[in-house]
């Protein structure tokens, strides 16, 4: 399958230069299983003993017909019927196959459904994410006791993890599609269902991906993120500027806000970590969002291993274009007529706070997909050590540009009933636009007024 993007150039990244002891590389003989034993990301190649997971076979070869880029995505397993739905009555047959959190939401609403469906690995890979896996897998190093890297190559830095924060830094810099700007809303409802929906502009480029991109240049940077309020209008033209840095320790996350009302540009430092997210009431923090983001240096990091799970997955139902926002967000959680969960592997990481340091979570468990490295499912647990928030992420294969990333995330809040849902877009102009270039010049302080105009 050709992407209508490919990767154009391959830069190495040498996060945390200097001081800290790095972590080992794999063995040649173990960087072998790529693509053999293993896919060529690192994912188990095969099925699982029952049939419920089928083999990794080049994932989804041929694009929908009649699908065009910048179109609504078509589903390619639109004809497929739930093979069976968990509900509160029958949860815990499932158990095994759930988490904390998932348990918790089938205990805390009755309306709460999880319909399962077929299980599909929809994953492609283009030449350069298996070129950058075989070089990673070789190469690749945690320094600085995992807050930096060193001697990555694009996307996928750890395909054969050998613990959970090479997990996480997976995670964090796996394939996104490489350029992108997208239309969606935010909603946070009321504990009955009632929301007013906050309009974004996003813009977003990997580094390697800026058409002015220098390899020398801002080289502890992943990537460059801007987000533009456009409704409603005591929030529009509000706007956020990220530089995604790698080693956040050594230099912190860059981030600007540009106050439309005050029409002036300031540093924003608070955000990261267990800050607020933006307009979300306070009921998801800064690092919640994409899941998790940010340094890892907070929490100490165990890999539990490998586990089958109920997630979200092929999430095309919640991008139909003929549904509007009332048909989909509901008391509690998303309407589970339009939800799509089957079963998949994932690597399972648990992350306790270190001592004498501070998070409003002292525990957080991230299941991480291993055909895209993109968590799936997360569990949040407060100062106390009990459950609290609970995140699932809908994804869905994009097939226009290979990446396996967010149609809607979703961070429910247990104690107050409420929940914050990211990138509805079924009633905006487009969802996503891969097509779209960058210089690095967009990505700049100065930029964020003009992006900022009302």
């Amino acid at each position: 399958m050709n992407f209508i993007k490919t990767i154009c150039a391959m830069g190495v990244i040498s996060a945390a230069v200097g001081a800290g002891t790095a972590m080992a590389k794999v063995s040649a003989e173990e960087a072998a299983k790529l693509g053999n034993e293993l896919t060529p990301i690192g994912a188990e190649k095969a099925g699982n003993a029952e049939g419920t997971i089928p083999a990794w076979d080049g994932g989804l070869k041929e694009i929908p017909a009649g699908f065009k880029p910048g179109d609504p995505y078509i589903d390619p397993y639109a004809g497929e019927k739930p093979l069976f739905t968990i509900t509160q009555a029958n949860a815990n047959e499932y158990a095994d196959k759930l988490t904390d959190g998932q348990l918790a939401m089938f205990k805390a609403y009755s309306t709460f459904e999880m319909p399962v469906y077929t299980s599909h690995r929809p994953a492609v890979y283009s030449d350069e994410l298996v070129e950058f896996a075989k070089k990673n897998a070789l190469n690749a190093e945690l320094v600085d006791g995992g807050n930096g890297m060193a001697n990555v190559v694009g996307n996928n830095p750890f395909p054969i993890p050998a613990n959970g924060l090479e997990v996480v830094w997976n995670h964090i810099m796996r394939y996104r599609g490489g350029s992108f700007e997208r239309a969606s809303i935010q909603v946070t409802p009321t504990a009955g269902g009632d929301f007013s929906p906050i309009r974004f502009f996003e813009e977003f480029s990997e580094r390697y991906y800026l058409t002015d991109y220098s390899e020398g240049k801002d080289k502890n940077v992943m990537f460059y993120f801007k987000q533009i309020v456009t409704a409603p209008a005591r929030l529009a033209g509000n706007v956020l500027l990220v530089h995604e840095t790698i080693d956040q320790v050594r230099e912190p996350r860059r981030a600007w806000i540009y106050n439309a009302g005050q029409r002036r540009v300031r540093r924003a430092p608070q955000v990261g970590y267990d800050g607020p997210g933006t307009a979300t009431d306070g009921l998801r923090t800064t690092d919640n969002f994409d899941m998790y983001n940010g340094a890892p240096d907070r929490y100490n990091w165990k890999l539990v291993g490998k586990q089958e799970l109920y997630v979200p997955y092929n999430s095309y139902k919640l991008d139909d274009k003929s549904l509007t926002y009332d048909d989909l967000v509901k008391p509690g959680h998303l309407g589970n007529e339009h939800k799509r969960y089957e079963l998949h592997r994932v690597w399972k990481v648990e992350a306790t706070l270190k001592e004498g340091q501070r998070h409003v979570y002292s525990k957080r468990t991230l299941y991480v997909d291993e055909d895209s490295w993109a968590a799936v499912v997360a569990d949040h647990y407060d100062g106390r050590g009990e459950l609290w928030r609970y995140g699932e992420a809908h994804n869905k294969f994009h097939y226009d540009s290979g990446a396996i990333f967010t149609t809607v995330e979703t961070t429910h809040d247990l104690l107050s009933g409420r929940y914050v849902a990211n990138g509805l877009a079924n009633q905006e102009p487009f969802r996503y636009n891969f097509a779209k270039d960058y210089t690095s010049k967009e990505f700049t302080p100065s930029a964020l007024r003009r992006s900022g105009k009302r």
